[in-house]
């Protein structure tokens, strides 16, 4: 049943949406780049320069890099941490619009409250604020479901158009888009058991059920969109088979090769070549790494355990809600929705599912169960805030003539509501505030990854690019090394420096460096670096980068220079640059820092 009083919703949710954008943009690039952020940008950096690009399943989908090459050519913005995590932080922002498509199935309070908590919760926002593919995929993904909701709803087709468009996005920024469709089907087959279920429980037909009542559901649904039947199955076939198209052309476009792509538009008979480049090449790629491949070889506990860790910190009022708002619509109310059940059994699977599809222990993965157990969580905080309110309505209309125990045991449950409530605002303000730039394990630790330096050493590398502005020659050497206790792991070292400017990733020393060739490529800095234990060159460049077990080796063949110790990673890894005291003099004299 739909329900029609929206006059004062939509302009909540507008509302709550602008908050939404609000807290992703500000101060969006003041945390230095994440491990992930660093590598992915580097290469992003690599295809603006030299208009190169093809798939490369292990940094996922081509979305970023697409759209990123088109942010960082707007002049105002140019290449930035900011501009970087611009869509990403946009894309976050807007999802909040989507609880206005569930109308028909929300009351007016629970869309506000399911715009809320996309808005707000700790996880969403973190990782809105993050250059990566999961806020990206989850919202694609639930947007998509949103409009395909809309279009059954209102019997209008052409809603298949954009839910298709949004599919095709989601395929373009991560392949466990894959993991969403196949939760789709199984939530919609726990839907179908659940109706063949109450209908056996109540003593109703099931066959019945399912060939007079379906069947007529359906011809009645044919019928609204074509007159007839026939014709309802005629146009239905037609605007599947545009849809496919269209999710068909998001998909290739996103996916061919650059600048192959742009060359079969000159040259037509490329064209068929780019079109399964961008589709069967892709798919190859993407099974023989994520399906074929040794990357989800882990033990299941150990990931469960930090996802539900995750969780518990950076969601956990979504979880309480979503238990209560669960309940609240399957079993303590007649009007069972499927939607609210549908949510809730995608985000259980996903939180039973996901520590086996990750490759590694990453806090991002949580955002997959946060985006559809937002749903049932809006139900849990809509029947909260309609007991608080109610309690007062009627303390205010007979409270005064009710007993001692009638006060009691109206206002013990909406006691309880508005303390959750209470606590819930309070704690997702202050996560939010925590979290949003941090990038320190106390802080943290379990919602932000590993591979985070600490943010001080952003104001390190802003005395290296000033450095690099007024130095001739190499600007940064890397001090190669070995882990100790593992020579077989070499760090920072890169025999050719010019392999690196290739549009295509490095080798595992290289990746060592990162998120620093992010900035170091930004600064336009020449870099070089030796190998482990060799000697610096007698005349070493104005900044050099070493890790911390070496730091007093190098320091004794350096002379005036400065040393700046950061955090490399979020522990166990520190890293010491050595910045020359005349060349930061000189800098520091020309406005360079």
């Amino acid at each position: 049943m739909p329900f029609d009083d929206h006059r004062r919703t939509l302009p909540a949710v507008l509302a709550i949406t602008a908050l939404a954008l609000a807290v992703r943009l500000v101060g969006l690039g003041a945390r230095i780049f994440h491990w992930d952020e660093g590598r992915v940008g580097y290469w992003i950096l690599r295809y603006h320069e030299t208009g190169e690009f093809a798939y490369r399943p292990i940094v996922h989908g081509p979305f970023l890099f697409v759209v990123n090459d088109w942010v960082f050519s707007v002049p105002f913005l140019g290449v930035s941490d900011f501009s970087a995590r611009l869509i990403v932080a946009l894309v976050g922002g807007l999802l909040p619009l989507s609880a206005w498509l569930l109308r028909d199935h929300l009351r007016d309070g629970e869309v506000v409250a399911l715009a809320a908590v996309l808005a707000v919760n700790p996880l969403l926002v973190y990782y809105s604020r993050f250059m990566r593919n999961d806020v990206l995929v989850g919202a694609f993904a639930f947007v998509a479901l949103a409009f395909f909701v809309r279009a059954l709803d209102r019997g209008d087709a052409r809603l298949v158009y954009p839910a298709a468009a949004v599919v095709g996005l989601a395929f373009t920024t991560k392949e466990n888009a894959v993991v969403y469709l196949l939760c789709y089907l199984g939530a919609g087959a726990l839907l179908v058991d659940h109706r063949l279920f109450r209908a056996a429980r109540s003593d109703r037909s099931v066959r019945r059920l399912v060939t007079r009542d379906w069947r007529t559901a359906l011809a009645y649904r044919l019928q609204g969109w074509g007159g007839t039947v026939p014709r309802g199955i005629g146009l239905g076939l037609v605007h599947a088979v545009g849809a496919v198209g269209v999710f068909l052309a998001v998909v290739t476009f996103f996916y061919a090769p650059r600048p192959e792509l742009w060359q079969a538009f000159a040259a037509p008979s490329r064209l068929p070549g780019v079109v399964e480049a961008a589709t069967v090449g892709s798919w190859e790629s993407f099974y023989d790494l994520w399906v074929a491949g040794s990357h989800q070889n882990h033990d299941y506990l150990p990931f469960l355990y930090d996802y539900l860790e995750t969780l518990l910190y950076g969601a956990p009022f979504v979880l309480l809600f979503a238990l209560i708002g669960f309940v609240a619509d399957g079993y303590a109310d007649d009007r069972y929705r499927d939607l609210v059940a549908f949510a809730t059994y995608w985000g259980a699977v996903s939180v039973l599912g996901y520590p086996i599809a990750t490759d590694i222990r990453a806090p991002w993965a949580a955002v997959h169960a946060v985006i559809p157990l937002a749903v049932p969580a809006a139900v849990g905080v809509a029947a909260a805030v309609r007991r608080v309110r109610g309690t007062f309505d009627r303390a205010a209309g007979d409270g005064a003539t009710a007993s001692p125990l009638d006060l009691a045991a109206w206002t013990r449950p909406a006691a309880l509501a508005a303390l959750l409530l209470c606590g819930a605002a309070v704690g997702v303000v202050g996560a939010n505030a925590t979290y949003a730039n941090s990038a320190s394990d106390e802080e943290a630790g379990q919602v932000i990854q590993w591979a985070q330096p600490e943010n001080d050493l952003k104001e390190t590398l802003e005395l290296v690019h000033g450095v690099a502005r007024v130095t001739d020659g190499t600007d940064v050497l890397f001090v190669g090394t070995h882990t100790p206790g593992n020579p077989s792991d070499v760090r920072f070292y890169v025999e050719n420096e010019e392999t690196l400017l290739q549009p295509r990733p490095g080798g595992p020393s290289w990746h060592t460096r990162l998120p620093l060739p992010w900035y170091l490529e930004r600064y336009d800095a020449d870099v070089t670096s030796i190998a482990p234990d060799a000697t610096l060159p007698a005349d070493p460049p104005p900044v050099v980068v070493a890790a911390d077990w070496d730091e007093d080796r190098v320091a004794s063949q350096l002379s005036g220079y400065e040393r700046h110790r950061h955090d490399f990673r979020l522990w166990n890894d520190e890293i010491v640059v050595f910045v020359d005291e005349d060349a930061l003099a000189t800098a520091r004299a020309r406005g360079s820092v």
